[in-house]
């Protein structure tokens, strides 16, 4: 049994990874200026920047793929921890409308800067994303104490993430011209115009947010057996709780900070996981989901761009297409 789950396990990890290096340079090679695996492979080994075609590989197409590939993962590990506080299979960043509170705290902050003419920097943009996570997992937290019912829950989730989306078009119906097109690419969820120092900021954030992840992996595989069980083990479910909230909000509040709000990755991606590995187990599911997420949302994201090129789909659309068949179908298998 040990030797089938390792061979399992070591299967899983390998076909992520195989699909990861495809969809990285996929993503390389597609886009609306056409280049041959040869001109990338000398712009890449040459570090050919001065260029047009070296400006579209190394400040365009490579932080792009890189913010998909650790945004995706982000999402995904957000989306686990919550359905292990929830003990939800459905609960995720979107879902709970924590990406929504996120999404209206930074829509308000860009549009006070910009109308101003302040300018509004990473770390600006992730404290603004993480006060509105905080904001709406307060509201969920207050109600699932005088709610038993994880399905009502879930229903009032996405009643937050409506009232928050309902606020940030209130605000910016009275905005500026130029800061509503500015704040519209934002929001409809978009890997594009992501620079390097955003590709920084965001690493060195995920960075700290798995070590911390993989730290309390072992007090969540516990509390995943039970909150007694977790009790008689020695963990501090406060402390736990705590933790995978602030995780949890950290990672959606750096996914919505540089990229707007993302829909069904933090559901489906645990799911499919899940299904891949055939565990829950934390140890196991943060790795792996940290790479399915980044391969759900590199191939979404090459589908984005080359669809209908020139013209650019949102990359919440194309991730709800692909997602929402996959949570229904998740659904329906539990209620059999």
């Amino acid at each position: 049994m040990e030797k089938n789950t390792r061979i399992r396990y070591t299967a899983g990890f390998i076909i992520l990874l195989v699909l990861l290096a495809a969809l990285l340079l996929i993503n390389l090679n597609v886009g609306s200026v056409n280049l041959t695996p040869a001109d990338i492979a000398r712009i890449l080994f040459s570090h050919e920047s001065d260029t047009v075609q070296g400006h579209i590989i190394w400040d365009i197409r490579l932080p792009r793929l890189i913010a998909a590939m650790i945004l995706g993962g982000a999402l995904a590990t957000s989306g686990f921890m919550l359905q292990t506080f929830f003990a939800n299979p459905i609960a995720g960043p979107f879902v709970l409308g924590i990406s929504s509170g996120a999404k209206m705290v930074v829509a308000f902050m860009m549009i006070f800067c910009l109308s101003r003419g302040f300018h509004v920097n990473s770390a600006a943009m992730i404290i603004a994303a993480f006060a509105g996570s905080i904001l709406s997992m307060t509201f969920i937290l207050l109600i699932s104490q005088r709610v038993k019912s994880m399905s009502i829950l879930i229903i009032c989730g996405v009643m937050i993430g409506y009232i928050c989306n309902a606020a940030t078009e209130f605000v910016v119906t009275f905005a500026d011209d130029s800061n509503i097109v500015n704040l519209h690419n934002w929001s409809m969820g978009s890997f594009s115009s992501i620079s390097w120092e955003n590709v920084q900021v965001m690493t060195i954030m995920v960075i700290v947010c798995m070590i911390c992840a993989f730290m309390i992996s072992k007090p969540m595989g516990a509390f995943q057996l039970g909150e007694n069980y977790a009790r008689n083990m020695g963990v501090n479910i406060k402390h736990l709780r705590l933790e995978l909230i602030l995780l949890s909000s950290i990672l959606s509040a750096c996914v919505t900070a540089f990229a707007g709000p993302i829909s069904f990755v933090g559901i489906a991606v645990p799911h499919l996981a899940k299904s891949l590995f055939k565990t829950a187990k934390p140890i196991v599911m943060i790795p792996a989901g940290f790479l399915g997420g980044a391969v759900f949302c590199l191939f979404c994201d090459v589908i984005a761009r080359s669809l209908f090129a020139p013209t650019e789909l949102s990359i919440s659309a194309v991730t709800a297409v692909f997602g929402a068949p996959i949570v229904i179908y998740m659904m329906l298998n539990r209620k059999r």
